[in-house]
């Protein structure tokens, strides 16, 4: 389960703000994950809450937004939307699309105190 690792490296980021920033308590993450990144949400959630007891972050809500996955279709030239790596185009059903957004996770705000 690759969510474990991941869920730690968002407490290591959040933890080096408490420092920067000087906060005790973080009460809501938000957290972008992109629909192709490979992360399952549920589990994102469940390996965080893991992860965060003991520390600044333990008890927060995690708020996720699913970011949409996008290609780009050499043939027809056009930006169009996706659901899978391999899906075909859309539009002309054209093959192979080359992915230019969805796979991405970053933590995007903090709601601290």
């Amino acid at each position: 389960m690759h969510e474990m690792s991941l869920a730690e490296g968002v407490l290591q980021l959040i933890e080096d703000a408490a420092r920067r920033d000087r906060f005790n308590k973080v009460s809501t993450v938000w957290l972008e994950i992109g629909q192709l990144s490979g992360v399952e949400p549920e589990a994102m959630a469940f390996c965080f809450d893991a992860v965060a007891r003991g520390t600044v972050a333990q008890g927060a809500r995690l708020a996720i937004i699913t970011l949409p996955g996008q290609g780009w279709c050499e043939p027809c030239a056009r930006s169009v939307p996706i659901s899978a790596v391999f899906d075909e185009c859309p539009q002309c059903g054209g093959y192979p699309l080359q992915v230019t957004a969805g796979t991405e996770m970053r933590v995007k705000e903090l709601e601290v105190s």
